[in-house]
C-alpha cells in the first residue's frame, strides 16, 4: 500500500497545530488557491527556462556549429533539470507536504537533511557519467567534428559544477512543499536578471575579462546555480520557512519517502529526454547540422513548456499531497483535474501560436534557411498538440502528490513507443523528417489522453 493511502493517515483528524499556510491548502476554494500558488511558480519556471534561452541566443552568435553543439547538450541539461526539480524535487515536495498535512512537523524538518544528501549523491554520480562518457553519448546523438567538440566543451563545464544545480532545485523543492511558491520565484528571477549581462560578458569578454566562448556560457550558468543554492539555504536556516533544517539520523523510511516518488518520476523524465535524443538522431540521419539546429531550436519551445507546466504542477504536488495526508481524497482529485485543465489551455494556446508564426521564433537564433525550414515544419505539425502534453504533465505532478506513479509511467512508455517507433517507420517509408514530426505529435495526444482518463476514473484510490 502506498504511503499516501495508509489507513492511519486517512482516518486521523486534522491536527489543531497546523500552521496557517497548511490550513489554507486544506480549506481554501480550489480555483483561487491554485491560481494564487501557480502564478509565482510559473514565473520562476519561465525565468529558469529563460536562462537556457539567454545562453542559446548568445551562443548562436558564435556560429551554427556552436548552436548545433548546444542543441545536443540541451536535452541532457533539461533531463537534469526535470529530474532534480520535477522528479526528485516532486518527491521531496510531496513528502514534505504529506508530513505537514498529517501534522508530523519533526518528520518534515528531518526531510531537509535527507533531501540534501540525496541530491549531492545523485549529482556526483551523474557528473561522473557525463564527464567520462560524454563523447560517445553526444556522438551517438549525431554529433560530429566541430559540433561534437562544441558539445563536449559546454557539457564538461556544466557537469563540473552539476552539484549546484541539484542543490538549488532540491532546497527549492523543500520550500515549495510547504506551499511557499513566492520565495523560489524571486530567487530565480533575480538570478535570471544577473545572467543577462553575465553570459555575454563571459562568452565574448570585455576589458580585462577574456572571451571564454561557449565555455563562458557554462560558467555563467554555474554561477547562477551556486548563488541560487546559497539563497535557498539561507532562507531555510533563517527560521522563516515552515520546515526548518534539523540534524537527524538518516532513516531509510524518509529516504524511501522521497525516492519512491522521485525515482519513479525520474523514469518519466528520462523517457521524455530519450524521445528528444532519439528524434534528434533520426533527424541527423537524413539531414545536416543546420536541420539538427532547426529541430533543436523548434523543440526548445516544448522544453520551455516543461518548466511552465511545472509552474502549475509544483503547487499541485503541495496541494494534492497535503490533502491526501489529511485524508481529503475527493478534494485532492478535484484539485488535480482543475490543474490539468488549466495546463491544457495554457500550453495549447502557446502551441497554436508557435504553429502559426514559427519563423518569428526561429529567426531569433539563426537566419539559415535550412534551419528555419526544418524548425518551422516541426512547430506546424507538433505545436497544435502541445495542449495534451500540458494536460498529461500536470496530472503527472498531481500523481506525485498522491504517490501513485504507475499511469504516468505507462503513458510515458506509450509516448516513447509511438514517437520513436512511429518516427523510425515514417522515416523508413518516406525518408523525410516530416513523418518523424507526425509521430511526435501523435505521441503527445496519447500521453495526455491516457493519463487524464486514468485519473478521472479514480485509479489513485483503488
Amino acid at each position: 500500500m502506498s504511503p499516501a493511502t495508509r489507513p492511519a493517515e486517512k482516518c486521523q483528524a486534522k491536527p489543531l497545530s497546523l500552521d496557517a499556510r497548511t490550513l489554507n491548502l486544506l480549506q481554501a476554494p480550489i480555483i483561487p488557491l491554485l491560481l494564487k500558488l501557480a502564478w509565482p511558480n510559473m514565473l520562476i519556471m519561465l525565468a529558469q527556462a529563460s536562462t537556457g534561452l539567454i545562453e542559446t541566443w548568445w551562443i548562436a552568435k558564435l556560429g551554427a556549429q556552436s548552436l548545433a553543439g548546444m542543441a545536443l547538450v540541451f536535452p541532457v541539461v533539461m533531463l537534469l533539470t526535470m529530474i532534480s526539480a520535477g522528479s526528485l524535487g516532486g518527491g521531496i515536495s510531496s513528502a514534505v507536504a504529506r508530513a505537514l498535512g498529517a501534522g508530523r512537523q519533526i518528520e518534515a524538518d528531518g526531510l531537509v537533511l535527507h533531501a540534501i544528501v540525496i541530491n549531492i549523491v545523485t549529482s556526483m554520480v551523474l557528473s561522473l557519467v557525463f564527464l567520462i562518457f560524454g563523447e560517445p553519448i553526444y556522438w551517438a546523438m549525431g554529433g560530429k567534428d566541430e559540433t561534437l567538440q562544441a558539445a563536449l566543451t559546454y557539457s564538461n563545464v556544466i557537469f563540473a559544477g552539476n552539484i549546484f544545480l541539484w542543490l538549488m532545485n532540491g532546497l527549492a523543492s523543500v520550500i515549495r512543499g510547504t506551499g511557499n511558491m513566492l520565495f523560489p520565484a524571486l530567487v530565480t528571477c533575480i538570478g535570471t536578471l544577473l545572467l543577462i549581462p553575465l553570459s555575454p560578458l563571459l562568452i565574448f569578454g570585455f576589458g580585462p575579462i577574456p572571451a571564454f566562448g561557449i565555455t563562458g556560457g557554462g560558467i555563467a550558468m554555474l554561477i547562477f546555480y551556486f548563488l541560487g543554492s546559497l539563497a535557498m539555504w539561507g532562507y531555510i536556516i533563517s527560521g522563516r520557512n515552515a520546515v526548518r533544517f534539523r540534524w537527524v539520523r538518516l532513516r531509510w523510511a524518509n529516504i524511501n519517502s522521497i525516492l519512491h516518488i522521485g525515482g519513479l518520476s525520474a523514469i518519466n523524465s528520462l523517457l521524455t529526454t530519450v524521445i528528444m535524443i532519439g528524434a534528434t538522431a533520426l533527424v541527423a540521419s537524413v539531414a545536416d547540422f543546420n536541420a539538427v539546429a532547426g529541430f533543436g531550436t523548434g523543440a526548445r519551445i516544448e522544453y520551455l513548456l516543461i518548466p511552465l507546466i511545472f509552474g502549475i504542477g509544483a503547487p499541485l504536488v503541495a496541494l494534492v499531497g497535503t490533502n491526501i495526508g489529511a485524508g481529503q481524497h475527493q478534494r485532492a482529485l478535484s484539485i488535480a483535474l482543475t490543474g490539468g485543465a488549466f495546463a491544457f489551455v495554457v500550453t495549447e494556446i502557446i502551441g497554436i501560436l508557435a504553429a502559426i508564426w514559427p519563423e518569428q521564433w526561429l529567426a531569433l537564433f539563426s537566419a539559415e534557411p535550412d534551419m528555419i525550414a526544418v524548425g518551422s515544419a516541426y512547430l506546424r505539425i507538433v505545436g497544435p498538440c502541445y495542449g495534451f502534453f500540458g494536460l498529461g504533465l500536470a496530472l503527472y505532478f498531481a500523481s506525485q502528490g498522491v504517490g501513485r506513479m504507475f499511469w504516468p509511467i505507462l503513458s510515458g512508455v506509450i509516448r516513447l513507443i509511438v514517437a520513436l517507433g512511429g518516427g523510425w517507420y515514417g522515416l523508413y517509408i518516406s525518408g523525410t523528417s516530416n513523418d518523424i514530426f507526425i509521430a511526435l505529435a501523435a505521441a503527445l495526444v496519447c500521453y495526455g489522453v491516457i493519463i487524464a482518463t486514468a485519473v478521472r476514473f479514480g485509479v489513485w484510490f483503488r
